[in-house]
Parts: structure tokens; sequence; C-alpha cells
């Protein structure tokens, strides 16, 4: 069972990241029609309701390290399954980076060197913000996302719409910082992309592990302590 539960968590993380970095990729600036930070928002927000819906009753829908992280800070994931998860989702990452880029270099023109979607600070921000603001911002909204995901997951929360919350949650959190970072909030989507980049977005990867998964951390004890978790 425990075999299943990290496919799982891998083919969420590749749905996450292929479709919503894809959106970046391959759709957002498409003359005419291109969906824009909007859409790429909505995106992402799409990938979580759909695979929480999907396979999140065989793994628990987690598809990121820093929400795997967070849910153990607040003693609802065993610590002992952390680095299985994540392993599992840097994969699926890595895994949906490279057929993307299989696809968007099918393209005339095609640059990987143009941020594929990448994260980053200060000049590789699409709005220029420094390494604090970035680092803020990524540490916030990682603690806000866990923070939605504990209450929308609570046994006093109503059943089913868990996903809703979690991927409307994910949506507003891009819409707030694409400009910032591009938005991480997920260790495993920024790995993915970076490595087909490489460079500067391999040397700034640092800050989208270690701010959303102190932020997660944070916000995962923080509702520990507010809600009286045992």
């Amino acid at each position: 069972m425990s075999t299943k539960k990290y496919v799982a968590e891998a083919i969420g993380t590749f749905w996450l990241t292929f479709a919503g970095c894809g959106s970046a990729v391959i759709a957002a600036g498409f003359p005419q029609v291109g969906i824009g930070l909007l859409g790429v928002s909505l995106a992402f927000g799409l990938t979580v309701v759909t695979m929480a819906y999907a396979v999140g009753h065989i793994s628990g829908g987690h598809f990121n390290p820093a929400v795997t992280i967070g849910l153990a800070a607040g003693g609802r994931f065993p610590a002992s399954q952390i680095p299985p998860y994540v392993i599992a989702q840097v994969v699926g990452g890595i895994a949906a980076a490279a057929l993307l880029y299989v696809i968007a270099s099918g393209a005339p023109g095609f640059d990987v060197s143009k941020g594929f979607a990448s994260n980053g600070y200060a000049d590789h921000s699409p709005g220029k913000y420094s390494l604090v603001a970035a680092l803020v911002a990524e540490f916030v909204l990682t603690a806000v996302f866990l923070f939605v995901i504990f209450g929308a997951t609570s046994k006093q929360a109503p059943a089913g719409f868990a996903p809703l919350a979690i991927g409307l949650a994910l949506t507003l959190i891009h819409l707030v910082s694409i400009p910032v970072t591009n938005t991480s909030v997920n260790p495993a989507r920024s790995t993915g992309p970076a490595l087909f980049v490489g460079g500067w977005a391999l040397s700034q990867l640092w800050l989208f592990w270690v701010a959303p998964i102190l932020g997660g951390a944070f916000g995962g004890i923080l509702y520990r302590w507010l809600n009286d978790e045992k």
C-alpha cells in the first residue's frame, strides 16, 4: 500500500508541475489568446483540485514537500514518511518538466534560458523583487497555504470540499506572488524546471526549498496551537 501512496504523490506532483508550469510556458503569452497571470494562477489551483479528488484518498494529496513537512509539524502526518513522500514528489516534478521541455521545444523560437517557468529573485524575479522580498513572500504564503489545508481538512470542516478550498487558496497565492518569484510555495515544482534551465535557476533554487519548508512548518505548528490539536 505504501508504494501506491508514493506513486500517487508522484502522479499528483507531475500534474501540478506539468499543467501549472505548462500553462505559463505554453499558453500564458500565446498571441491574442494568452491566458495571462489570471489564467496561470487558476491553472495551478485546478491542478490541486483535480488531483486531490483523483488520488487524495490514496496518499492524502500533498503533491508538495512543504505540505508534507508542514503536516508533520502540525501532527497530521508521520515524520518517518517524509523522505519517501518528498522523493516521490521531486521525481514527479522532474518528470513533468522533462515532458514539458519535449513539448515546448517543438515550437520555433523556444529558448529554455528565458525561464521555463522557473522561480527566481532579484534579476530573475518577474518584477525584479529582492531576495528578502522573495523569501518573505514564499514563507508567508506557504504558511497560509498550510493553514488553509489544516482547516479545510479538519473534522469540523464540511466533508468533500477540502480540494476546492485548497485549490482556490493556491490560485490566490499565485495571483499575489507571480510578480515576486513566479510563485513556488512548492520545492518539487521549483526543482523540475530549474534542472532544465540550469545556471541562475539552480543557484537560486535553495530559496525555494528553504522558505516554503520553513513557512509550511510554521503554518502547521501555528494551526496546531490555535486549534489545540493533539
